[in-house]
């Protein structure tokens, strides 16, 4: 289960089962309490879609304050909407990369090396071996999903840590839900007969249209790979619905910003 929790400024959600590990901090965070405004109203991360450079980083001292973690502690990526799974080990020791790496996952067993995904409607999910003490980071849109990249990080878990599905936690973060999630022929047909991935689709009265339940999409990728259901918590809230807590690149026109989702071995 998920539930809102505040720290200093910062509003945002965590999973109790992630929270009780005792090892490790996450957040999913909301769009409250930052300095950005207009569109990018408040806590945005995010240049890409046009804030104030400044802002951002004002947002960024906000989250370091609230969290006792370095804003230099965080491993961010360029996020490209395909199946690449990135394995972080001892970037504490490297130094920052100078260039983002290009992928949509990241895995790590490194200490102090807070790995994160930014979203808007996407599917944030965020995973640790609670045994192996192996956490990950996954950034599943409809493209992802369908590539089962969520599937492909867990399975990166197992051969490169040796971590065992029933000892993985998954948390499910705030993402567009079926009410809102209206999906053309295109996102239909990359199904490409997976059962599962079909299942996540309801028709629409409108031809050649469905409405997508992403998060249970990759619910069921998770299930699919041997985590136990009560191994996987999420909070039914649709982000398009709730644009006062979350930004939304579908209920806002594409103008908005990006909410931070973050985990963290300490």
């Amino acid at each position: 289960m998920l539930k809102f929790a505040q720290k200093g400024m910062v509003r945002y959600l965590e999973s109790e089962a992630l929270t009780a590990c005792g090892f490790l901090t996450h957040a999913f965070l909301t769009r409250w309490n930052g300095v950005s405004e207009g569109m990018f109203s408040s806590l945005n991360f995010s240049v890409r879609e046009g804030d104030e450079e400044d802002r951002v980083a004002r947002n960024w001292e906000i989250l370091a304050g609230a969290f006792q973690i370095s804003p230099s502690q965080f491993f961010m990526i360029s996020q490209i909407h395909g199946d690449k799974v990135f394995v972080a080990d001892g970037l504490m020791d490297k130094g920052p990369s100078p260039l983002p790496v290009q992928c949509d996952a990241v895995i790590t067993a490194s200490r102090r090396v807070a790995i994160g995904i930014k979203t808007a409607d996407c599917v944030p999910i965020l995973l640790a071996d609670r045994v192996r003490r192996v956490i990950g980071a996954v950034h599943a849109g409809w493209r992802g999903t369908s590539l089962n990249i969520v599937a492909k990080s867990i399975q990166v878990m197992t051969e490169r840590f040796s971590s065992r599905p029933w000892d993985i936690l998954a948390a499910i973060g705030p993402a567009v839900g079926p009410c809102c999630y209206q999906v053309d022929e295109k996102v239909f047909s990359s199904s490409k007969g997976d059962r599962d991935w079909e299942s996540a689709f309801r028709r629409c009265a409108e031809d050649g249209r469905w409405m997508l339940d992403l998060p249970q999409a990759n619910r069921m990728q998770m299930l699919k790979m041997g985590l136990p259901p009560e191994n996987i918590s999420f909070m039914e809230i649709c982000t398009s619905c709730r644009t006062d807590l979350f930004f939304s690149h579908r209920a806002e026109k594409g103008v908005t910003g990006r909410q931070l989702n973050f985990i963290v071995l300490e």
